[in-house]
């Protein structure tokens, strides 16, 4: 089973105004300790997410211990991911099949799988992802069009469908982490709650999550 760490933050693009913003914020997070990251960009060209994943692999590299620094995950490009030396690709259920994805990027990269109900958890246990994503438990504003939100009952019956690593998503923040952590999730993924003070927030994050 793969070490998943209880704080996953997402780098989505789509909160910064330039590559600039999105470099400082992912380096604010790596001082913090932040050791497994995700890259989101789902409005940029491919030449744009290829140009902002390979200085996202070169500041989590500067300074790192042999091979590299925090772990690198990218969202749904496997392609890109493999062109930028990532560490894994994340898919959602409407992109390509776990079992495709893993033909391409080999059996060493991170394979994670979103899921939102109950159903599609018991599906991706039987793939060869290496973690299962649950969500939106709590409404979230980081998605144009999201899930319905799935609540704390959902994770608690996602923890008995899969003995995989489990990755809670969606509205969660410091006030509500430990209630999502204690239904059942080995992890949070978190946008919004490390935007401001990217640094303090996560740090914060580590305590409450211990």
């Amino acid at each position: 089973m793969i070490p998943v760490p209880r704080l996953y933050p997402i780098v989505d693009a789509g909160c910064f105004v330039n590559s600039g913003q999105l470099l400082n914020f992912t380096e604010q997070l790596i001082e913090a300790g932040c050791t497994l990251l995700q890259y989101r960009n789902k409005t940029g060209n491919a030449r744009q997410m290829l140009e902002q994943a390979r200085e996202l692999r070169r500041i989590t590299r500067a300074g790192a211990p042999a091979p590299h620094g925090p772990r690198l995950i990218m969202n749904d490009r496997a392609d890109l991911a493999l062109i930028a030396e990532f560490d894994g690709v994340h898919v959602g259920q409407d992109d390509l099949r776990p079992e495709s994805v893993r033909t391409i990027i080999g059996s060493y990269r991170w394979l994670g799988v979103s899921t939102h109900n109950p159903e599609q958890v018991a599906e991706a246990e039987k793939t060869s992802a290496d973690y299962v994503a649950i969500g939106p438990v709590f409404t979230t504003m980081s998605k144009e069009k999201p899930d319905p939100v799935v609540g704390l009952e959902v994770v608690r019956r996602a923890r008995h469908l899969t003995r995989k690593p489990l990755v809670a998503i969606g509205g969660i923040t410091r006030a509500n982490a430990v209630s999502v952590i204690e239904a059942g999730a080995d992890s949070v993924a978190v946008i919004s709650d490390l935007l401001p003070d990217p640094r303090k927030s996560a740090e914060e994050f580590f305590r409450i999550l211990r």
